[in-house]
């Protein structure tokens, strides 16, 4: 029959996403995760499910992490939460159960990423995305920037603007796609490799995001990765949102910089090998602080300094439209390492009131 744990192991991981849509069903996916706020199937986005991948090993289709509480596991651990099983042989049972019913509906997504009968899509998607789409200055997409204080735009080539960028909406009625001008934005791996993109979707006067439901969304490998300003060596920062860390940039033009998309992802950042410190530009909200806790102990593990840069207001875009560029200048500079001050305030940021 063939029903061993291995077996077992290996069928389910070929059914991540059947298994989170049937037992975490107030998920959703995003990329190749499934987002989740816990393993009781709470809405949310702390934890995230890896729907592709090995079978086993590092980066597993089926593992999951809970950034907020640190907490990890695979699917049957999901399985048997749902299910209100202690015992392996009863989970074993419901599993086997469950791939009997998923196994029979040809939506079913069995194959990996990696594998001869599986393209990686969303990556490719991604990077033509991105290629098609022109850079932005002179565009809605620097209009976009320039109002939320973001003038500085000397390192924007993970950014690229483009006039008519599709955005679909599930409605009751059926699938609503409209085209809207978008700011495209690459996410890349340590090595500069696209996984990914994030797409914001703007008004057409570039004062705003576009009047829809959901203005931003990515698509490819995100979690680990980041949009990337500068070229990172020994020391870089890392936050959130685009925003986020163009306004860091405003003040720290010669740090290299990455935004993680969201609090979550922030969390997952994989840190370079090559860093020494690394500085955690997190919001100031409970989201943050998981968000920091979570990266400096994993940059602990590698034996890499982390330091936390905070905001005075809610990011470090509020601080930059509302306290101003001095404000925020001299707001970093106390937090940073005292090394680091002469070597990243070496010159002064564009536009700098006196300068």
């Amino acid at each position: 029959m063939g029903n061993s744990a291995h077996d077992l192991a290996r069928r389910i991981a070929r059914n991540a996403e059947a298994v989170c849509r049937h037992y975490l069903s107030n998920g959703r996916r995003s990329g190749r995760y499934w987002v989740i706020g816990d393993i009781m199937n709470t809405p949310g986005q702390s934890m995230y499910v890896r729907l592709f991948g090995p079978e086993s090993g590092k980066g597993a289709a089926g593992k999951w992490t809970d950034a907020a509480t640190a907490e990890h596991g695979d699917l049957l651990d999901i399985i048997a939460k749902q299910s209100g099983l202690s015992n392996f042989p009863d989970i074993a049972a419901e599993a086997w159960r469950f791939l009997g019913l998923a196994e029979a509906d040809t939506r079913v997504i069995s194959t990996l990423p990696g594998s001869p009968i599986c393209p990686p899509e969303y990556s490719q998607s991604a990077r033509r995305l991105f290629a098609m789409s022109q850079p932005i200055l002179g565009t809605i997409a620097e209009a976009y920037l320039r109002h939320r204080d973001i003038t500085d735009l000397r390192w924007t080539e993970s950014l690229r603007f483009h006039p008519k960028c599709y955005h679909r909406t599930e409605t009751d009625a059926g699938t609503r796609t409209e085209a809207w001008p978008a700011m495209i934005a690459a996410v890349t791996d340590n090595r500069g490799t696209i996984t990914g993109v994030q797409r914001t979707w703007l008004d057409p006067s570039g004062r705003g995001k576009a009047p829809l439901e959901t203005p931003r969304r990515a698509i490819g490998d995100l979690l680990g990765h980041g949009v990337r300003f500068g070229i990172t060596h020994d020391v870089m920062a890392v936050g959130e949102g685009i925003e986020t860390i163009l306004s860091l940039r405003s003040a720290l033009p010669n740090m290299p910089m990455a935004a993680a998309l969201s609090a979550n992802h922030l969390g997952g950042f994989l840190i370079p090998a090559s860093l020494r410190r690394i500085y955690v530009a997190r919001d100031n909200d409970p989201a943050g602080d998981k968000a920091y806790s979570a990266l400096a102990e994993r940059a602990a593990e590698a034996g890499i300094e982390a330091f936390s840069l905070m905001p005075a207001l809610r990011d470090f875009n509020d601080d930059l439209r509302h306290l101003g560029l001095d404000e925020l200048w001299a707001a970093l500079r106390v937090q940073l390492v005292p090394e680091d001050v002469p070597r990243f305030w070496s010159f002064a940021p564009i536009n700098r009131p006196g300068s």
